[in-house]
């Protein structure tokens, strides 16, 4: 199973080694990793180990993270996944490039991870936490369908956790 995935306008495909340097380019974008990895620019090495660990998770259970591109473009548009949330289950994960921002590019990948992992891969929930100041990741949840169901501390301030069921 090559377990990538299509939108009317984006491509996803697994990540891989090869997107080692384009991954660590814009995960350390200040704008993109201002609520990702609590602020802090990842290392090259760092990356490495979320590829690492994302291509484990695709051949053990078909699932982690995906590069995200325009249908008609070679660039890199950002990323969409699934990953641990705690012990509590899976989370969808997500990341822009800023020239992409507006065009609802987070809401229609996260759409597609989301259905993935309800529908192919037969989950009964899915998970999602944000920074309670990210208002605009927040309305991306919402509208996924997501809801709210508790806050918990976190490193920079409150997280709001969000659940979406079959």
């Amino acid at each position: 199973m090559d377990h990538e995935l299509t939108t009317p306008r984006l491509n996803l495909r697994p990540v891989r080694a090869s997107d080692l340097a384009a991954l660590h380019a814009h995960w350390t974008l200040p704008d993109v990793r201002r609520f990702l990895f609590d602020g802090a620019a990842l290392s090259l090495a760092e990356v490495a180990d979320v590829v690492s660990a994302s291509e484990r998770d695709f051949a053990a259970a078909g699932h982690g993270l995906w590069i995200v591109r325009e249908r008609d473009r070679a660039a890199l548009a950002g990323t969409a996944g699934l990953r641990p949330l705690d012990d509590l289950g899976l989370e969808v994960v997500y990341s822009l490039a800023p020239e992409v921002w507006g065009r609802g590019y987070a809401t229609e990948a996260a759409r597609a991870v989301v259905e993935h992992a309800l529908g192919d891969l037969g989950l009964p929930e899915v998970l999602a936490e944000v920074d309670a100041g990210n208002t605009a990741s927040a309305a991306v949840l919402e509208r996924l369908g997501m809801t709210p169901f508790a806050t918990v501390p976190g490193e920079l301030g409150p997280l709001i956790r969000y659940r979406r069921t079959r």
